[in-house]
């Protein structure tokens, strides 16, 4: 089984001119995000502290699952100096592409203690249809 995770972990910053306040209100990252298999789907556990679950979008598109949001960062002081910011702040974005075999339709998410955990059910295996054909003489 394959997970696709189709938006890189690497966090992206939009260059522009202006303050860093501006280019900064451009960025977007990616969260930390785990996916593993149970006996009756897939959980899919994303990283999102501090967010409230009214900031939080999912979408599904086909077999594309888009988790993104924006985590508002209301604790700095305006004229903040950093010397080491390693918490992301902002618009952020994850897509993952799931294989064949999970329903998206019945998935179900929950935002609880800084995780959002999306449980997606397998999909309902086909039950195979019998039916008899009429056989005729040849005449």
């Amino acid at each position: 089984m394959a997970i696709s995770k189709v938006s890189s972990s690497v966090h992206f910053v939009v260059r522009s001119p202006g303050s860093g306040r501006e280019a900064a209100s451009k960025a977007h990252w990616v969260p930390n995000t785990d996916v593993y298999a149970t006996d009756s789907g897939l959980v899919i556990k994303v990283e999102l502290a501090g967010m409230r679950s009214e900031n939080l979008e999912i979408t599904v598109e086909d077999n594309r699952l888009r988790i993104s949001g924006n985590r508002p960062d209301g604790c700095r002081a305006a004229k903040a100096s950093f010397l080491v910011m390693e918490i992301n702040y902002g618009p952020f974005e994850t897509v993952l592409e799931l294989p064949p075999g999970y329903d998206l339709s019945q998935a179900r998410a929950a935002y609880l203690n800084g995780f959002l955990r999306i449980d997606v059910p397998m999909a309902a295996q086909p039950q195979a249809k019998i039916t008899k054909v009429a056989i005729t003489d040849g005449n």
